[in-house]
């Protein structure tokens, strides 16, 4: 067994220990969600109050903020399961909150760019928003269509790393530009990809009639 696997092992025990507690503990799912949610504001005020010479520790605390409310995205829905208190609302409210949870980190760059008068990233970020609720729109629209619609690269998993990422090593603006051009990808790729599917279900509807 190599070290890395070792690591994997042990973080996977811890992970277990922690959401067995929790679920033994009878917390809420909804909780856990709601406190992700928070710490993200808090990561979002971090960012709308950087500047000068302390916009790069800022940064980095926002960073590591993020990161922490990574865990209770991570630990919710396995709570849900391991207490048995998974239901439709919890999968919902999940969903809205992770959407509200992005548009305050993204949120708060607006005002980090804005108070340094750097109207095209300005322009950028909100950009950045927007494709962001497209890519989690365009799949939920195309799974009421066709059922399934997992294509494409840039969810939120993959942009919260690079907000950490651009947070931790202060290259936000790159991060940026890389979340906003991945993220327009996959947005016409679930285009495309809904389009080809419901053509091919118009057509089988067609010959079987």
């Amino acid at each position: 067994m190599t070290w890395t696997n070792a690591v994997g092992k042990a973080c996977g025990k811890l992970l277990h220990a922690i959401v067995h507690v929790m679920a033994l503990a009878r917390i809420s799912p909804n909780v856990l969600t709601f406190m992700g949610l928070v710490i993200n504001v808090v990561a979002a005020f971090l960012f709308g109050y950087a500047a000068g010479d302390n916009q790069r520790r800022m940064f980095f605390y926002a960073g590591l903020v993020i990161f922490g409310a990574g865990f209770f995205d991570l630990v919710d829905g396995r709570v849900a399961r391991a207490s048995n208190q998974v239901t439709r609302f919890g999968a919902f409210f999940d969903s809205v909150l992770d959407r509200y949870s992005d548009a305050a980190l993204f949120f708060g760059l607006l005002v980090y760019y804005a108070h340094g008068n750097r109207s095209f990233y300005v322009v950028l970020t909100a950009l950045v928003m927007i494709s962001a609720v497209m890519v989690s729109y365009t799949r939920a629209r195309a799974e009421s269509l066709i059922g399934s619609c997992r294509v494409g690269f840039m969810e939120r998993p993959e942009r919260l790393v690079l907000i950490i990422i651009g947070a931790l090593f202060n290259r936000m603006a790159p991060v940026l530009w890389v979340i906003a051009v991945l993220s327009t990808i996959t947005v016409i790729h679930r285009m495309y990809y809904t389009w080809q599917r419901t053509r091919a279900m118009e057509a089988s509807g067609a010959g079987s009639a």
